[in-house]
């Protein structure tokens, strides 16, 4: 985003509004998630908590990719959450992950655990994917 906030907003929604034509592409749920993330991210930059936490569920809700399913989702828009407090959407996010992320290898489990105990976790790559 990076003081493109109104390009970045522009490009999620035209992404989302154009998502019906592409379902069967085996790109459609990375850009269910981004386009859901990019939107969630300038919500929280701009105040707008309860509509960030409504783009995180809408992200999860991805049928993943396989990049997604391989790899896992992007967590910047959750550690932007939980940096606000708002674990309980995280741990929801997290728990809708599971139902794609495929090769996640317990760290969903330990994130869960960790936002629990009032932890950021360390996200590592997941914070670029």
């Amino acid at each position: 985003m990076l003081g493109k906030t109104k390009e970045a907003r522009e490009y999620a929604e035209e992404m989302l509004a154009l998502l019906p034509k592409y379902e069967g592409d085996w790109n459609y749920g990375n850009a269910v998630q981004d386009g859901h993330l990019v939107l969630g991210r300038i919500a929280v930059v701009e105040g707008r908590l309860d509509e960030a936490k409504q783009f995180l569920i809408k992200a999860g809700n991805s049928p993943g990719s396989p990049q997604m399913d391989s790899f896992g989702p992007n967590m910047s828009l959750a550690k932007d959450l939980i940096e606000k407090g708002e674990t309980e959407v995280v741990l929801e996010y997290f728990e809708l992950c599971r139902k794609f992320w495929e090769m996640e290898d317990g760290k969903l489990d330990q994130w869960s655990r960790e936002v629990k105990a009032g932890k950021i976790p360390d996200f590592g790559a997941n914070l670029v994917y």
